[in-house]
């Protein structure tokens, strides 16, 4: 490859088929979304449910009575912007699942254009990148981020498309795209910063004839854009949370396997595998060629990763998403020759069969995941309308597995059908535009925490001014209805005099909170249960 350019004419597929078959696939890989319009996806229902409020709150007098809408300049609001307006012509749900799979097009089609851009021509290879559309960080339902994905390999390929053109021109298409990527999610917009940095580098370091000074102004080019975001941020109330910053040197390698994981190690694992043998075989007979932007991606790419911290600006998982927005661009990078008949059938048999097995896997998990989430909204007809949920887990440790997802926050649901107040819901100054009206706001969680186990209710109910106990903790007899989530086959009732069983379901119960009752606290204990 001469010049970073791979040999025209190498396709073996026209324009016209390459467009067929990416929609084809689009529809394939958007059958699961379409098939439950609820995934199981942990993070995704709270966001849901916070559309649901902005979409409702002006007609709504429950939800009007309990959140409010203050609206910022916050780096999370992509999906605010757009689902609520959708809502107004379709239901929530449609309108979520809309955006996930507008999400899923707009990455799977920015990595085949920055593939344009960089190898010269259309190439049917980057289709490859719709396995991956299904990975763990999109079962951790970061909605936001993965959108941003899409708009920064497009904001990528734009700007090596507008390279050697114009230079205003590519400067004002990427102060958009910062701007854009900024009101997606911070991480999106570091995203595209890195794969930026990397290109430059590239052209920097790759040995054309332009005096020092010259290349280094192009180079620095580059960062103006960002000063944009600098601008945005510098307002925000994002700013806030500067200091809520934590390292943790774990988790580095399992920031790699969630690119590939979702609920089966051995599947993603094998796929992996067969991906991986297709192309050291491709390499071996000489029919795959990498640009050398990927090795300075990697490199650049590497050290920013390993650089990150886990939290930056309170929120999680900041280095772990970046391995996945890496993946789509590294695969943008790659070229292959399948003018040969053979070759283009094996392409298209590991493409159709890695599809295919990534599909099924997510369609048979959500089928069995959604049991839950079909219970789980059936216990919610049992709440009155315009009541105060509280949630806690029987097991506080629990809610890690990539099983239990679904159940985390589930409960907001009864935001979107039975305009409750929810204690787990998404709230944090900075971070959304949703917040609990003054009056209810020592009721619930602002931070994002991890709902209390009931064994630690019990204990806030009974010793209130005990050290260190949340002041919400404190308030929960105060509501209406309680759901402990994580719960074991027909668990006990962990205080009846407080609480009355109205729901028992599949790891998760529901109880109408006792309010009038103010028995002592030990009255409802054995003798040998108040001696411990």
């Amino acid at each position: 490859m001469k010049g970073g350019q791979a040999l025209r004419g190498t396709s073996g597929f026209t324009g016209a088929q390459i467009v067929v078959l990416f929609l084809a696939l689009a529809i394939f890989i958007a059958i699961p979304i379409i098939t439950h319009p609820l995934p199981p996806v942990s993070d995704y229902v709270n966001h849901l449910a916070r559309m649901h409020v902005i979409a409702t709150i002006g007609s709504d007098a429950n939800i009007a009575r309990f959140y409010e809408i203050d609206w910022d300049v916050i780096p999370n609001l992509m999906m605010d912007l757009v689902v609520p307006v959708l809502a107004r012509a379709m239901n929530i749900y449609l309108a979520g699942q809309i955006f996930i799979i507008a999400s899923f097009v707009l990455i799977a089609a920015g990595t085949l254009a920055l593939n344009r851009a960089l190898i010269g021509r259309w190439s049917m290879l980057p289709l490859i990148s719709f396995p991956l559309l299904y990975n763990y960080v999109f079962l951790v339902g970061l909605a936001n981020y993965i959108f941003g994905i899409g708009l920064a390999v497009w904001a990528l390929a734009v700007w090596v498309w507008l390279r050697g053109r114009v230079w205003p021109l590519r400067i004002i298409a990427s102060g958009i795209f910062v701007v854009l990527l900024f009101f997606c999610h911070f991480a999106a917009l570091g995203a595209y910063g890195v794969g930026l940095l990397a290109y430059e580098s590239f052209l920097l370091l790759r040995g054309r004839r332009m005096p020092t000074v010259p290349a280094i102004l192009q180079f620095t080019a580059g960062g103006l854009p960002f000063l944009l975001a600098a601008a945005l941020l510098a307002v925000s109330p994002t700013m806030n949370l500067a200091s809520a910053i934590e390292w943790d040197s774990h988790g580095k390698m399992d920031g790699l396997a969630f690119v590939i994981e979702v609920y089966s190690d051995v599947i993603a694992f094998a796929l992996a595998g067969l991906v991986v043998a297709a192309a050291v075989w491709a390499a071996r007979h000489r029919l795959l060629q990498i640009h050398p932007y990927a090795w300075f991606l990697l490199a650049v790419g590497g050290a920013v990763y390993l650089a990150l911290p886990r939290v930056i600006f309170a929120t999680y998982m900041a280095d772990q998403r970046v391995p996945l927005a890496l993946a789509f661009m590294l695969i943008a990078c790659v070229d292959a020759d399948l003018r040969r008949r053979e070759v283009r059938r094996g392409f298209l048999a590991l493409l159709l069969i890695t599809l295919g097995i990534r599909v099924t896997e997510v369609s048979y998990f959500w089928s069995d995941l959604s049991v839950a989430t079909g219970e789980f909204r059936t216990s919610v007809r049992r709440i009155r309308p315009g009541a105060k949920v509280f949630v806690s887990y029987a097991d506080r440790t629990a809610g890690e597995d990539v099983k239990d997802l679904g159940l985390v926050h589930a409960a907001c649901i009864a935001m979107i059908e039975r305009s409750a107040l929810v204690t787990t819901a998404f709230t944090v100054v900075g971070k959304q535009v949703m917040h609990v009206r003054p009056a209810y706001r020592a009721m619930v969680d602002t931070e994002d925490g991890t709902p209390p186990s009931t064994a630690q209710l019990l204990v806030a109910a009974d010793h209130p001014d005990m050290p260190g106990i949340p002041e919400f903790w404190k308030n929960w007899t105060q509501f209406d209805y309680l759901y402990v989530l994580f719960t074991e086959d027909e668990a006990p009732n962990p205080d009846p005099r407080r609480l009355t069983l109205i729901y028992d379901g599949d790891r998760f119960q529901l109880y109408r909170i006792n309010r009038a009752a103010n028995a002592p606290a030990d009255a409802t204990l054995a003798p040998s249960e108040k001696s411990r």
